[in-house]
């Protein structure tokens, strides 16, 4: 059996370590572990998920998690990523925030008793960063930092670069603010090793720093690649926007379809950094992805097991079937939001609710839709059964209509011309 730091380095989940010294302890110890998760909605989306992943696996191999809700920094923000000021959120909207991530946060990690030495801990740092003083937080942490150490760190050089650039002192402030969260983990949880993705590196050392300088002690950090798109492009978005971990934002359906579209060019990334399928399987499915990309096996095995891990096994398996839906006689049991987001990007045009009534001749849809390149090419396709309606074939002859009985999810009608699809939207 691989160890965790193998495990690691397979999955390429290794990206900076601040000592050597950490792939032993990792492999032979028992860390406390901690990634912050700043609150900035009240949900967190996939951009968050490696992290999560990550502190999944550390606790699976026996070391013990803290997911720190930065209910503190969260009022401050984060400049790192950022090439402008974040709007500062009231103490009103963050305590709702907190409450939205809470139950994501404890899907992902052991909480329970049962977990013993590694039972995970959900830990808000407003509850040391609010009672601070100022005085007393210059005197005890500043006094350890000098401006051009602060200055340095690529989160901050990078906005004071920009024309436009600027960074208020507030965003300044963040960088001491998170090294002492690690400070005060270390002294209230014993927490020796804070991870993060890439762009938190100068976060964590200064934590890091801060704890030798205070304590004497040796600490660690852990940093893994940001995610990117196949175009280079921000990991976490879509077309239409955030896809997040909330299902009320984002159903699970929608979160397998975002999974099960990524391009040949990351499926094996992604499969390694955010599923716990084992190095086997992964590299089965990466021959598979060489050998007939066409079947997708890879986006399907990502999307059900993300879908699984995120929002449990019923709504794995329910996206599954919608997905499979999507070319079966099943679409017309999907919902409208459902058909939508599986349909997205697909050909549309509307059609008026008096054409239906009156019978609207599915020739003249074919053509209009550009399913088919004329009359007699819609009608030679519909003879040879190439031409479905919800995914049901056509049989009847070029005397074939569209009525109210062919609606699905309340105003549409699926056309099919074999794999390619147009959606007409009733109006």
């Amino acid at each position: 059996m691989a160890s965790l730091t193998e495990d690691l380095d397979f999955r390429g989940l290794i990206y900076q370590v601040s000592d050597p010294a950490l792939r032993h302890e990792l492999d032979h110890g028992h860390l406390c572990a901690y990634i912050g998760f700043d609150p900035t909605a009240d949900s967190l989306h996939i951009g968050n998920l490696l992290q999560l992943c990550n502190l999944r696996r550390l606790q699976l191999a026996g070391h013990r998690p803290i997911a720190l809700a930065g209910g503190g920094t969260g009022l401050i923000g984060d400049p790192g990523g950022r090439s402008e000021e974040r709007r500062l959120l009231d103490a009103d909207e963050l305590a709702a925030n907190l409450e939205g991530i809470r139950p994501q946060l404890e899907r992902f990690l052991d909480f329970s008793p049962s977990a013993g030495a590694a039972r995970a801990r959900l830990l808000d740092n407003a509850a040391w960063l609010a009672p601070l003083r100022l005085l007393e937080f210059l005197r005890e942490v500043g006094k350890h930092f000098t401006v051009g150490q602060m200055v340095a760190k690529e989160a901050v050089r990078s906005r004071l670069e920009r024309p436009e650039g600027g960074i208020s002192f507030t965003e300044f402030s963040y960088m001491l603010l998170q090294a002492y969260d690690f400070l005060h983990l270390y002294d209230t949880e014993g927490c020796r090793l804070q991870m993060g993705a890439s762009d938190q590196w100068g976060n964590i050392t200064a934590g890091i720093d801060l704890v030798r300088k205070v304590r004497g002690a040796t600490v660690y950090g852990l940093t893994s690649p940001l995610v990117t798109k196949a175009d280079g492009t921000k990991f976490g978005k879509s077309e239409t926007g955030t896809v997040w971990l909330d299902p009320r934002r984002t159903s699970p359906f929608a979160l397998y379809q975002h999974f099960v579209r990524v391009e040949d060019a990351v499926v094996g990334t992604y499969l390694r950094y955010f599923t716990f399928l084992g190095r086997e399987a992964i590299l089965e499915l990466d021959e598979a992805t060489a050998r007939a990309p066409a079947q997708r096996r890879a986006q399907r095995a990502l999307a059900a097991e993300v879908c699984r891990l995120v929002h449990g096994d019923e709504e794995a398996a329910r996206a599954e079937r919608a997905s499979d839906a999507l070319y079966s006689p099943e679409v017309a049991r999907l919902g409208e939001e459902d058909l939508l987001v599986a349909l997205e990007g697909a050909p549309s045009s509307t059609l008026s609710w008096s054409t239906l009534d009156a019978g609207a001749d599915l020739v003249e849809l074919l053509v209009a839709s550009g399913l088919a390149p004329s009359k007699s090419g819609a009608r030679r396709l519909i003879a040879e059964g190439a031409v479905y309606v919800n995914n049901e074939r056509v049989r009847g002859g070029d005397g074939f209509v569209l009525r109210r009985d062919h609606v699905i999810a309340g105003r549409y009608v699926l056309l099919r011309r074999g794999r390619d699809l147009h959606l007409l939207a009733l109006q």
